[in-house]
């Protein structure tokens, strides 16, 4: 397993590696982004109106600031505080009755484990966890969107901003190993498609998003079609990921809950509360028959579990047959939302659910192997993943959801 010793990522050969006989591709890696993410390329006129990161002389941790107004959903920047990969895995699969809830165990800091913040080390550890490619999302960035959405020119920039230091310092692919997935934002359409054509441009293969509305508007509205035609006709796929999709202010509030509150100290209902956000995505961009426009488009859910497919599946297509003749913002649905979310959306599994049960309802090639590395709620050793699909028996559906699909939709080979 996995050990964190003296600010270096020591790992022994990952045990399934062996098992499967070929190298897995990872659909939900993580970096931890330093301090001058937002601000390193940050055009000049922005720099009042960044996202950055204020050292506390008391502890000498970061917080996050956007200007001057500290970020509500993370009291201290993860990277600076953190707990080790994988070591809240037994709480979230229910092995372990902590009293305290959620909570960091065994804490570190990011910049003292290279494979977190630096490429090649990261490619040397994959290497070593039996992992030939993986795509990677933030781990502060995902909290950034929401609150800056007022200021809609200071949000592009800090994107734009983003997204060149991600390309950077991580790269969109061209390697071959790593994937990194610029941010994009459709709180604007003419700034989204311009960054949209910038990222491709530098060979981006693969796009994330924030979930839920666009701040009085959805994202399925045909306002936006400018923007899903180039994702389309570019086949690149894109990725809703877990995040702050602003649930807590824009309905939370609403049942008197608090606005922006630190991740730490979330009520029962603010996590709750949270959940359906990438539920209610899928179904607002099938019911909003955006798929009927653009046939080809590929969504990935990632990291934000499977366990609501089901029931997701039977509410869309009730809700389409009571509706019949009703047309939503793109046009009539003229086809199951269910068969619809089969052909067009891809499924990260959380570790501790099925992924024999999710390929049975859904089939099994829209379902995507994910690590969460190295965040402490995920895997330890990524290959851990394999555990259910290797006892399972069957060795075509194992390739096909550790490697075969992810390969398929950003061109390795299967």
């Amino acid at each position: 397993m996995t050990a964190i010793i003296n600010g270096t990522d020591a790992m022994t050969t990952a045990p399934q590696a062996e098992t499967l006989g070929y190298r897995a591709i990872d659909s939900d890696g993580h970096y931890y982004e330093p301090h001058d993410a937002f601000t390193r390329h940050l055009e000049s006129r922005f720099s009042n109106r960044a996202i950055n990161v204020r050292v506390d002389e008391r502890d000498g941790l970061g917080r996050l600031f956007y200007g001057d107004k500290k970020l509500g959903m993370m009291k201290v920047t993860q990277t600076d505080f953190t707990g080790m990969p994988g070591s809240r895995a037994d709480f979230f699969q229910g092995l372990i009755d902590d009293e305290e809830g959620w909570h960091q165990t065994e804490v570190i800091n990011a910049h003292d484990h290279p494979a977190m913040m630096n490429r090649d080390a990261r490619i040397a550890l994959m290497d070593k966890q039996g992992i030939e490619a993986t795509l990677l999302f933030p781990s502060v960035g995902v909290a950034v969107e929401h609150e800056m959405h007022d200021d809609v020119d200071a949000l592009y920039a800090g994107l734009r901003a983003f997204n060149r230091w991600l390309e950077e310092d991580w790269g969109f692919g061209g390697d071959g190993r790593i994937y990194a997935a610029p941010m994009l934002s459709l709180v604007d359409v003419d700034q989204a498609c311009a960054e949209l054509e910038r990222v491709l441009k530098l060979g981006a293969k693969m796009l994330h998003m924030k979930r839920g509305p666009v701040y009085g508007a959805s994202v399925a509205d045909p306002s936006c079609d400018r923007f899903w035609a180039m994702v389309e006709e570019a086949d690149v796929p894109l990725t809703f990921h877990i995040g702050d999709a602003g649930y807590h202010e824009l309905w939370g509030t609403q049942w008197g809950e608090a606005p922006r509150p630190p991740l730490q100290y979330t009520s029962p209902f603010q996590v709750y509360l949270a959940s359906p956000a990438m539920e209610d995505t899928i179904a607002n961009l099938i019911l909003n028959n955006l798929f009927d426009r653009f046939p080809k488009l590929k969504i990935l859910s990632v990291e934000n579990g499977s366990d609501w497919v089901k029931g997701l599946m039977k509410r869309m297509n009730k809700a389409a047959f009571q509706t019949r003749g009703q047309a939503g913002l793109g046009g009539p649905v003229t086809c199951k939302p269910a068969e619809v979310l089969k052909k067009n959306f891809y499924f990260c599994p959380f570790f501790e659910e099925d992924p024999v049960e999710l390929a049975a309802l859904i089939g099994e090639g829209q379902v995507l192997f994910g690590s969460d590395w190295p965040h402490p709620e995920g895997l330890a050793e990524p290959l851990d993943f394999a555990n259910k699909l290797i006892a399972h028996g069957d060795t075509a559906m194992t390739r096909r959801i550790m490697r075969s699909n992810i390969a398929n939709l950003i061109g390795l080979e299967a």
